[in-house]
């Protein structure tokens, strides 16, 4: 399997996102793994072999541009060097959009992020799916 992190890989949609980051939903599961929390939801329709992935740094924390950059980098390559765990999985039991939010107040080592973000996608591979209901119209 090859090592990218294509554009296909990357969640773009904001009305994907919208959905993501909607307060109460029951079709978006979560999980905190320092120093992520991890926003991640199933979706039959998508065509998509990998899921797409949305990496947030906040604003608030991190002032300064260059290091919401390199937290980012840092992230983007611990994810992008251990995805194949993920593809492994059935593509029914795969999420389909995964966020992961930095929520630690300082720039982390990139070791520690590596190992985070291995026990975030172990993690993954062992919850079950959990579809939402359908609504039947009666």
């Amino acid at each position: 399997m090859k090592q990218t992190f294509g554009k296909s890989e990357r969640l773009c949609n904001l009305r994907i996102i919208g959905r993501l980051f909607k307060k109460g939903s029951p079709e978006v599961q979560t999980f905190y793994l320092y120093p992520f929390r991890v926003l991640y939801m199933y979706d039959q329709q998508s065509p998509e072999p990998l899921p797409q992935v949305l990496f947030s740094i906040s604003k608030r924390n991190f002032k300064k541009a260059v290091d919401r950059n390199l937290i980012r980098r840092r992230c983007r390559e611990a994810y992008r060097l251990h995805k194949s765990a993920l593809l492994a999985l059935p593509a029914e039991t795969r999420p389909s959009y995964i966020a992961f939010l930095y929520l630690a107040k300082e720039i982390t080592s990139y070791d520690v992020i590596e190992t985070a973000m291995k026990q975030s996608l172990r993690k993954l591979e062992k919850l079950p799916p959990a579809f939402p209901k359908e609504q039947s119209n009666s």
